[in-house]
């Protein structure tokens, strides 16, 4: 087949071999340049990616013991009271208590809170205490802009993780 490719080649005129010849040379050329030069570089890329991901998982390999003492060690002592007393108290200790407006128990063992003309900065400051010393998460919030510039009015329902 190569020798018939050949002998069609040699059959041409001159200037039909030079274009050719020139025309497989620029084929060649978009071939490397738009087929393989981009899939090795997507290739190096891919091998590249693989050697961080296995570098970051032996990473976390080697940290996961301490990972798993430190959720172990962070973890909040258990409540020794109440929702309903501890929210009182420390909204009292964040000097919220006279935007406490109300608290009643949900029937799943939640607290929906309500605090009228609440510092947005006291309020979140507070439930990120509740948070990280007691374990109290937020379940749900709304909240709204009051009447004083940097008050709001906020509705809460805090359970115990």
């Amino acid at each position: 087949m190569i020798e018939r490719l050949i002998g069609q080649f040699q059959q041409l005129q001159e200037r039909e071999r030079r274009m050719v010849t020139i025309g497989g040379a620029v084929a060649l050329a978009l071939l490397v340049f738009v087929i393989v030069m981009p899939l090795e570089r997507s290739v190096g890329a891919s091998a590249q990616r693989l050697e961080r991901k296995r570098d970051d998982l032996a990473w976390l390999r080697s940290v996961a013991p301490q990972l798993r003492g430190l959720t172990a060690a962070s973890a909040p002592p258990p409540l020794r009271e109440s929702l309903v007393v501890l929210v009182d108290r420390t909204a009292r200790e964040s000097s919220l208590a006279k935007s406490l407006v109300g608290s009643q128990p949900s029937g799943d063992g939640g607290l929906n809170v309500r605090l009228d003309q609440v510092p947005f900065d006291g309020l979140v400051a507070w439930l990120a205490q509740l948070r990280d010393h007691y374990g109290i998460r937020v379940d749900s919030a709304t909240i709204d802009a009051a009447n004083t510039p940097g008050t709001v009015n906020a509705t809460l329902v805090l359970h115990t993780r």
